[in-house]
């Protein structure tokens, strides 16, 4: 196992890395607030203003692994500095762009700094967080996640009522100055890796998994965003896509993604199961307004705050999770957390039909935390034993898993709700038929998060139970 040299972790590197991992969240949510502003701002279609948060989104997707990736090549800290000045800078263009155009061109750009601000803080974690305190910096970096989730459309109501939507790309840019300065003061040059030549940059590579990415990053929003194009092309582009890149992988000599990498039990079973769950975790903010709305009554107030229960949870047991991983290990946190998340989605699926509003804050109670313990535990299982040259791209693929989790969530789940609600929609559906929709739905999740739960076992078979703390 590597550890670093390290005794303690200042407390300095810990808040820079938190702030970058915040700017980088609060990108994603605090845009989305701002899209009414927008369709009369500039005079367009709800469809075209969604291109504000789906740029983001799609740029975020399909760099994050290139971004780890330079990490290791150029050195953490030199690409964390460059991500966030490109940030700053797209976040100057979005808040003066004079046409939506050109806004988000600036947010596409922004998705390509807050890839580099999402995928680098795990990796400088690994390199100057001592071992036996990794399970809770990843848990600080999954409540500063959250926090930043939770915050952003707050922080863009009030910036509307204050003065007009950009302002909202101002403060992004302020936040993400600070975190420069941060950034420049407490991160050493200890991660700082040999320059990089041409041979050391998988062109190819890299080239096709964009396109595989774009491709089905646009198949599961596509068909709110206005593409002209099917949902089932765009996932055959990205599946011959997938498969051309690991033809390419295969082949050249320094792969962006060695298929060593996928094939290692546990390293390849933490990816996987990093989408699963991301899966799932998405499905609650996407399936549970239509619940709350068509089958419990609740307005649009109420609804947004039972909605706000599940971020700040998470933002609460973030660090505690870490802590929790530090203490018994990565493979039993692991294992507890998905565990618990399997009880927490039945709660889910059967509590609200029969409490209402409480079962169902009260089973996010019980799921919530157990996701934030599931994120801790398999960040640091992948990680760990991570060697320098690989701990970038290990961070980027753990973010690209996440994100394809929460796309994959934002687009079956959903549809499976609907399926079982029938041809009339939940706008015609009785209130019965959305309770048990929403039933099955979760019901469904929970299975997905048992077979998960056995994905875990398995990739811990054969394998010493490595704890993080070394007195274990």
């Amino acid at each position: 196992m590597t550890d670093t040299e390290q005794t303690q972790t200042p407390i300095l590197i810990l808040i820079t890395l938190a702030a970058a991992t915040l700017t980088a969240s609060m990108g994603i949510s605090i845009a989305a607030v701002l899209l009414p502003t927008l369709t009369r701002s500039f005079s367009a279609t709800v469809s075209d203003v969604q291109w504000v948060v789906l740029a983001y989104l799609a740029s975020v997707t399909i760099t994050i692994v290139s971004a780890g990736r330079l990490g290791d090549l150029f050195g953490h800290r030199r690409v964390l500095i460059s991500g966030l000045v490109v940030f700053i800078a797209a976040s100057i263009l979005s808040a003066a762009a004079p046409s939506l155009s050109l806004l988000i061109a600036g947010r596409a750009l922004q998705g390509f700094g807050g890839a580099i601000l999402i995928a680098l803080p795990m990796s400088i974690a690994r390199d100057l967080v001592p071992t036996r305190q990794l399970g809770t910096a990843m848990g600080l970096l999954g409540t500063t996640s959250a926090a930043g989730t939770a915050l952003g459309p707050s922080l863009g109501g009030v910036l509307l009522a204050l003065g007009n939507w950009r302002m909202a790309f101002w403060l992004l840019a302020g936040f993400a100055c600070v975190t420069l300065v941060l950034s420049v003061i407490s991160i050493t040059c200890n991660s700082e890796r040999r320059a990089a030549s041409a041979k050391d940059l998988d062109f190819p590579g890299t080239f096709v998994l964009m396109i595989a990415l774009a491709a089905y990053a646009l198949a599961t929003s596509g068909g709110a965003a206005g593409i002209p194009v099917s949902s089932g092309v765009l996932f055959s582009c990205a599946l011959t896509a997938i498969a051309l890149f690991v033809i390419i992988e295969t082949r050249v000599a320094s792969p962006l993604v060695p298929m060593t990498l996928l094939l290692d039990r546990r390293t390849g079973i933490g990816f996987a199961m990093n989408l699963t769950v991301s899966t799932v975790m998405m499905s609650t903010l996407i399936v549970g307004p239509f619940f709350l709305a068509f089958s419990l009554g609740l307005n649009e107030a109420l609804i947004g705050l039972v909605m706000a229960v599940g971020p700040v949870v998470a933002a609460l047991f973030g660090v505690p999770a870490g802590r929790l991983t530090d203490r018994i290990g990565a493979n039993r946190a692991m294992i507890i957390g998905l565990g618990q998340t399997v009880v927490g989605l039945l709660c889910l699926a059967f509590l609200p039909r029969y409490f209402g509003v409480g079962g169902y804050v009260a089973a996010l109670f019980t799921l919530t935390p157990a996701f934030q313990l599931f994120l801790a535990a398999n960040n640091t299982a992948v990680l760990v034993d991570a060697s320098k040259e690989q701990r970038g791209r290990l961070s980027g693929l753990l973010g690209l898993s996440r994100n394809l989790g929460l796309m994959t969530g934002a687009s079956a789940m959903p549809t499976l709700f609907v399926a079982i609600v029938g041809e009339e929609g939940t706008a015609k559906a009785s209130v019965a038929d959305v309770a048990h929709a929403f039933s099955m739905t979760f019901t469904a999740a929970a299975v997905l998060a048992l077979l998960t739960l056995g994905l875990a076992i398995y990739g811990q078979t054969g394998h010493a139970n490595k704890a993080t703390n070394p007195a274990e």
